[in-house]
């Protein structure tokens, strides 16, 4: 069957990237690609739209590794700096007057994108080169496209944070949740039997805001997903160490890593 959407990684890695400023550990040094992670962020392509969920401080350097030419949303999680911060970056796909961005987030990291980009927000950069965006403040399902995305609520810290479902028709493609700690039972029920999951799995030791390792396998189980891929990992995540010692059906991605849903 021909896929219906097409997901890339653009960045699997955590906060601070991978490698870490002055960090000498065997995976910040190491030679292996798959253990060089920028911000996370996925790129989705379906037949009909062309969108991203974050825009990190990489986010240029990642549109211009896999060619991103043209996109029609962006989606924000949450608003931590490793997930906005390349927000103004989205200029170049609003280049000629008439052109606009739709953007979705919750009511609060629209408040702090307002706050950091005021000058977007202000409705007066209305120019050839500037970004102008129609901002959506997400309540509940909301379509892009021919993709209805059900918001996910989860616990990341004191932040109020979201994973999303993406759906064509009737048919559930994938989820992500790339920060989480705890996945509410609100969103455990939408996702139950989920073909492809991609979450959260910071490292192997738990963590006071994400999902360790086991503690995203053990979710995984719980849900009957068909398929995990793990992400947002710090530098204690060594691709060639751990990616053997998952289950079968959970694997660890990686920067540029690209799916078929």
């Amino acid at each position: 069957m021909e896929s219906q959407a097409e997901i890339t990684f653009l960045g699997t890695g955590t906060s601070i990237g991978v490698p870490v400023i002055g960090c000498d550990c065997a995976v910040c040094t190491s030679d292996d690609p798959k253990n060089k992670r920028l911000r996370s962020s996925i790129h989705v392509a379906t037949p009909e739209v062309s969108l991203v969920v974050d825009t990190g401080p990489d986010f240029r350097q990642q549109c211009l590794r896999e060619g991103i030419r043209h996109l029609d949303a962006a989606l924000f999680t949450h608003a931590h700096s490793d997930h906005i911060m390349g927000f103004d970056d989205l200029r170049r796909f609003t280049v000629r007057n008439d052109e606009q961005l739709e953007i979705y987030a919750n009511a609060e990291c629209l408040d702090r994108l307002h706050a950091a980009f005021h000058y977007i927000f202000n409705g007066e950069n209305r120019y050839h080169g500037y970004l102008k965006i129609v901002p959506h403040p997400i309540h509940g399902p909301f379509a892009v496209g021919d993709l209805t995305i059900t918001p996910l609520p989860v616990t990341h810290g004191k932040v109020e944070t979201m994973g999303f479902l993406f759906a064509r028709g009737e048919t559930r493609l994938f989820a992500y949740i790339p920060d989480a700690k705890v996945v509410s039972e609100e969103a455990k029920a939408l996702l139950h039997g989920i073909d492809l999951l991609l979450l959260d799995g910071l490292q192997p030791e738990p963590h006071w805001t994400h999902l360790s390792i086991d503690e995203a396998v053990a979710l995984a189980g719980e849900l009957a997903a068909g398929c995990t891929w793990l992400t947002h990992f710090s530098c204690r995540v060594d691709y060639k160490t751990i990616a053997p010692t998952l289950p079968d059906n959970v694997f660890l991605a990686w920067d540029g890593l690209r799916l078929q849903c």
